[in-house]
């Protein structure tokens, strides 16, 4: 039996033997638009290339002819060898057989049946639904907490005009590649079946290609779309614009259109989700006798009260001054507010003379318990002294 010249049907396509079925499609209609007849008259080589690259995708397209093709390849009579002291399988030689005609009418049905699914799902594979996108957008604070609404230019498929998304034009005309039969005879090794014309999916007739589109159906276009933001975005939230992805081939529903959103940082208040962090300074005498102060909140100014006694570092809370939630509407966060004691500077000699007068009243030791929470107490060292 003489060795085949044919290419590999993998190499043809240029994918991987692994290669899922989207990777397959996606390279066969690539090539498909590139070497097919109506976009290069004339050009015996751009036909026959069309030709190979239709029989490499009608097997690799179905999910048995591939397990069979990758098993046995273009000779399907070839077994691998047996192990050691086990005999060889029959060899069954499918030459002389011809699917098609009426003395092989079971064995037509068998491989129909076997075959089930390749010209039907080349025709639903047609009608892909289309790809969703993913754009990045740079928002402010102010237009995260508020919402907005923003002018972005994208750029998507959109179904081509000139052909209304057909990829084809004018009247059908009779297929060239099986005569107006829409199947024909197709081999592989040993083996010859009935296979639906992959050009003309088994319709016997075509439209020429669009020039426009490249039969595609597509063609790519910017478009500038105003995207509204609701209020409560954060970084890496998705925003979704129904419809707005890529449109689908030959008819099929456009996929969706997502914003992920990246919010500027502000330079007073900390968002952690719906919370907000801010720091307010206040004097030791507030701190000390308490009261009421005016702080920034995303309404305006609020009243805080701060109690007797406050020490540095102490979180007030105000309820429902965070930011709007974008899951709960109606519902906000909370703002923490940190208080920061500021302690004067003894610059006037009165003020030193308070400060002395206040330490003998209060005369109250902040770190008398200090040695024995860090467990030294009983352990005396020596003393070193701080420059000064």
């Amino acid at each position: 039996m003489a060795t085949t010249t044919k290419q590999d049907y993998y190499e043809l396509l240029g994918v991987g033997r692994k290669a899922a079925q989207k990777e397959i499609r996606q390279a066969y209609r690539k090539l498909a638009r590139k070497y097919h007849p109506d976009l290069n008259p004339g050009d015996k080589s751009a036909e026959e290339k069309f030709k190979q690259v239709q029989e490499a995708y009608d097997v690799l397209s179905d999910a048995k002819k591939r397990q069979m093709y990758d098993q046995f390849g273009f000779d399907a009579d070839r077994r691998s060898a047996p192990p050691p002291g086990q005999a060889a399988a029959p060899n069954v030689d499918f030459g002389g057989f011809d699917f098609d005609g009426t003395s092989g009418t079971n064995f037509r049905d068998l491989f129909s049946q076997f075959f089930r699914g390749g010209a039907g799902a080349q025709a639903a594979d047609e009608n892909e639904p289309g790809s969703d996108l993913e754009y990045g957008i740079e928002i402010d604070f102010w237009e995260a907490v508020r919402g907005t609404v923003k002018k972005v230019t994208i750029s998507r498929l959109e179904a081509c005009t000139a052909c209304g998304g057909s990829g084809g034009v004018g009247s059908p005309q009779t297929c060239e590649a099986c005569g107006g039969k829409g199947n024909g005879s197709q081999t592989s090794g040993r083996m010859r079946f009935n296979v639906a014309c992959s050009r003309c999916g088994g319709t016997g007739r075509v439209r020429p290609i669009c020039r426009t589109c490249g039969g595609e159906g597509r063609v790519r276009r910017a478009e500038t779309i105003d995207v509204r933001i609701p209020a409560g975005v954060q970084s890496g939230s998705r925003v979704r614009v129904p419809g707005h992805g890529n449109a689908g081939t030959h008819g099929a529903p456009p996929g969706d259109l997502y914003f992920i959103t990246e919010v500027k940082p502000h330079p007073y208040f900390e968002r952690r989700g719906d919370d907000l962090y801010t720091v307010v300074p206040i004097t030791v005498t507030e701190a000390a006798l308490g009261a009421k102060i005016e702080v920034p909140t995303l309404d305006g100014r609020s009243l805080l009260r701060v109690p007797p006694g406050t020490s540095s570092g102490q979180k007030l809370r105000l309820r429902e001054k965070g930011v709007p939630s974008v899951r709960q509407p109606g519902k906000r966060g909370n703002l923490y507010v940190e208080l920061q004691v500021v302690v004067p500077k003894p610059v006037d000699e009165r003020v030193r003379n308070l400060l002395r007068e206040l330490a003998k009243l209060e005369p109250e030791d902040p770190r008398s318990d200090l040695f024995a929470r860090a467990g030294t107490s009983e352990r005396p060292g020596k003393r070193v002294a701080l420059d000064t």
